[in-house]
């Protein structure tokens, strides 16, 4: 319940404060398990995701923010589940698989925390989320939110937000064991993907003249 009245309340703050615009709506699959991936610029970011993209949206949030029973409570009713970022988090994996296995959407900025503008280095566990669930993979690029800081300004939005939502992709099943070489080039590929949906100067290290040195 709460996710649809949160959505309501978004779009009515962005239609109010800021020059907002979705392109690539179509580009959404209507069903079947998927990943959607987004460059990572501010807190209001999920919230920009769930009213641009048509499905419901689960997420996964660094655990940090799961700060107290009221915090806590409100974050796993919007759809979010805590993710420790400083190790293995295999509940949080078996929480996603799960979702995905049932036809679910799973939110995830594969950055792993906000950037300053242009895209950082990327944290391999999408890959691996994608080779264990065989999902789908939707890139999404986010513009325009770098000058939220404070969570708060959800209530209050400016300034020309733009979302592109990219045409869906697979990855190559690996069979077997995966290497570290195999989950760095197929973050690697994500994180193109959505660089490719971002002006260049939000590229960062995913840019086209810096893409060699990431591999």
């Amino acid at each position: 319940m709460l996710y649809p009245i949160c959505n309501f309340l978004q779009k009515i703050t962005l239609n109010w404060f800021a020059n907002f615009e979705v392109s690539g709506k179509e580009n959404v699959p209507p069903v079947g398990p998927l990943i959607v991936v987004s460059n990572h610029l501010s807190n209001i970011d999920p919230s920009i995701l769930a009213v641009s993209v048509s499905r419901r949206l689960q997420f996964l949030a660094k655990s940090t923010l799961f700060t107290g029973p009221f915090i806590n409570s409100l974050l796993r009713w919007y759809g979010a589940y805590p993710l420790n970022r400083d190790k293995i988090d295999i509940t949080s994996f078996k929480w996603a698989l799960n979702q995905l296995r049932h036809d679910g959407v799973i939110s995830i900025f594969p950055e792993g925390t906000r950037s300053k503008g242009a895209m950082i280095k990327a944290k391999p566990g999408v890959a691996r989320l994608v080779q264990m669930s065989d999902a789908t993979i939707l890139p999404v690029a986010i513009t325009g939110t770098e000058h939220i800081g404070n969570v708060m300004r959800v209530v209050n939005p400016t300034g020309n937000i733009k979302v592109n939502i990219g045409s869906p992709f697979s990855l190559p099943k690996i069979d077997g064991a995966i290497d570290s070489a195999i989950l760095k080039s197929m973050t690697d590929m994500i994180m193109e993907r959505i660089s490719m949906l971002l002006p260049e100067k939000y590229r960062g290290v995913y840019g086209i003249n810096k893409r060699e040195k990431t591999r």
